[in-house]
């Protein structure tokens, strides 16, 4: 992790507030409520970014679901953030983090959950492990990911609440300009103009906020407006246009 992502991971972003509000609502929630909650939206809004700092804050257990997983691989990560020893079978991997979720009353963040939630079998893992620990467990992914638990009955009856991750926004632009282009002092009209183009991504806020530090650093700016960008272009993370042939 650079020095960049550290910083960015206590930012207080929209979507951050928003993970640890829902994490926070359901580890203290009334006994009987189901412990489930989740956060979805496109790609690049920031939602990775939230469940590190929400994992940080709260001290919670966090694994991010790669898409060649199986669902004992799945147990054996999360016993690996739990720096315990793992079991040979499904079931006592099962048992062994029940055990420590009950016994430490931490959370679980489940990043890029949709690919676990993609089969059955992944559903009724996320289900049992809710029922064994009556604990938290905070699934994230992207926009299709309520549809995904909502395939599974057994399942969808078990979130508390369901959150929409946020576009960035203008005061999210000025929190990561501190960290981005550190020294720098950058006009609203540039950083409304960022948001504009960035159709919610933090990641290409990011992107414009670096290319914009590199070009300070290029010519002397200590601040920087759109009188001085000029026509220089931006990022907006879209393929160029093909070339028509002469």
């Amino acid at each position: 992790m650079t020095q960049n992502e550290e910083h960015l991971t206590i930012a207080p972003l929209t979507n951050v507030g928003l993970c640890v509000s829902a994490i926070t609502s359901a580890m203290d929630r009334t006994h009987g409520l189901p412990g489930i909650v989740e956060m979805h939206g496109p790609s690049g809004w920031g939602k990775s970014v939230a469940a590190g700092h929400a994992a940080m804050r709260l001290d919670a257990y966090y694994v991010e679901v790669q898409s060649t997983w199986t669902r004992k691989y799945f147990l054996l990560a999360i016993l690996e953030d739990m720096g315990i020893a793992p079991a040979k079978t499904i079931p006592e991997l099962m048992r062994q983090i029940a055990e420590q979720m009950t016994l430490s009353q931490r959370p679980l963040i489940v990043d890029e959950a949709g690919l676990l939630l993609e089969k059955e079998g992944g559903a009724k893992l996320i289900k049992d492990l809710s029922e064994a620990t009556q604990g938290t467990i905070m699934l994230i992914g992207e926009e299709t990911l309520p549809a995904l638990i909502g395939r599974w009955e057994r399942l969808d009856g078990r979130v508390l609440e369901w959150v929409p991750a946020q576009p960035v926004s203008l005061p999210d632009a000025r929190l990561l300009t501190k960290i981005y282009a550190p020294g720098l002092e950058v006009a609203d009209d540039i950083l409304e103009t960022l948001v504009r183009l960035a159709e919610g991504s933090v990641r290409r806020v990011i992107v414009n906020l670096d290319r914009i530090h590199k070009e300070a650093a290029k010519t002397g700016w200590t601040k920087v407006s759109m009188k001085e960008w000029g026509d220089r272009e931006f990022y907006t993370g879209k393929a160029p246009a093909r070339r028509k042939r002469a």
